[in-house]
């Protein structure tokens, strides 16, 4: 595709090496992030900074936020002197970032008022798919908007057309369900094989490449038995995306048991002053329920 002028807001953990991405692909990248320092990083790769989110989004071609929460989101892109209102009308917005479907339902109408293409594209693969560029993008949205937002995503990552606006977060929400409950049976089978006198490590290593393969179990049961709880994926955000799909599952009428009770769980931990270790901790709240020394 030709060369576009892409404004980017928020160059954290996962923004930075995005937009870095995007520089190497050609594009014209015009970065702003709370913190200038972390866009001031994101300029040896080519791109240029912005001062503020709507100098960032004036004249683009395409506007991709990045920012930590809905109401973050909302704040920089609705507000007063939002990006929003600085876009030109036929442009395209993308928000990557993980927010209630009902949220990017509700930007996407904002942005069909003013004229603009609109998709939620929330990724997961941490830090390491941002920095490989091998994200999985789950992306909501018309065909129409998919179609122009697909070859700037595909320079981050796989995406995939899940459906229309919001059903990028839904799928995201999807993800989050199926991690946060393997993180709690990884955690129960390393537990139990433990107790029962088997070498957890060895009974990891028997299983890999089997049906219970997983990603978590090659990398976050390692976590588990090697004690290493240092915060990739912290508790305390796990909960909260439990929380939003078992009340999005709420609005449509739904009851999901299983994800019920790993939201528990991850809600008892961070009540137990856990929050702030990698999700991987769960299996201390398991030790703890059962009455064991903790990990």
């Amino acid at each position: 595709m030709a060369p576009l002028t892409v404004g980017f807001l928020g160059t954290g953990i996962m923004g930075a090496p995005m937009a870095r991405h995007l520089c190497r692909a050609g594009h014209a990248v015009r970065v702003w992030n709370r913190s200038p320092g972390k866009a001031a990083a994101v300029a040896k790769a080519g791109a240029s900074l912005a001062t503020d989110p709507a100098e960032a989004a004036r004249g683009a071609d395409a506007v991709i936020c990045m920012l930590s929460s809905g109401p973050v989101c909302d704040e920089i892109l609705l507000g007063s002197s939002g990006a929003l209102a600085a876009m030109a009308p036929g442009s395209l917005l993308v928000v990557m970032s993980s927010i209630p479907v009902e949220t990017a339902q509700s930007q996407a109408a904002a942005a069909e008022e003013a004229g603009l293409h609109y998709v939620d594209a929330p990724v997961s693969g941490g830090e390491r798919g941002a920095v490989a560029g091998t994200l999985a993008i789950m992306a909501g949205g018309s065909p129409e908007a998919f179609g122009r937002a697909e070859p700037l995503l595909a320079a981050m990552g796989r995406p995939t057309h899940v459906g229309p606006a919001g059903c990028g977060q839904l799928a995201k929400l999807a993800n989050q369900a199926i991690v946060a409950s393997t993180i709690v049976t990884v955690a129960e089978a390393i537990t139990f094989v433990a107790r029962g006198g088997a070498d957890p490590a060895k009974v990891r290593e028997a299983l890999l490449g089997g049906f219970a393969d997983s990603t978590i179990l090659t990398q976050h049961a390692l976590r588990m038995i090697e004690r290493d709880f240092a915060p990739g994926g912290p508790a305390k955000y796990q909960v909260k995306d439990t929380g939003t799909a078992l009340a999005h599952a709420a609005t449509l009428g739904l009851t999901l048991p299983v994800l019920s009770l790993v939201d528990r769980m991850f809600s008892d931990m961070v009540a137990h002053g856990d929050g702030d270790l990698d999700h991987s901790a769960v299996i201390r709240e398991l030790y703890r329920s059962n009455g064991l020394p903790l990990p």
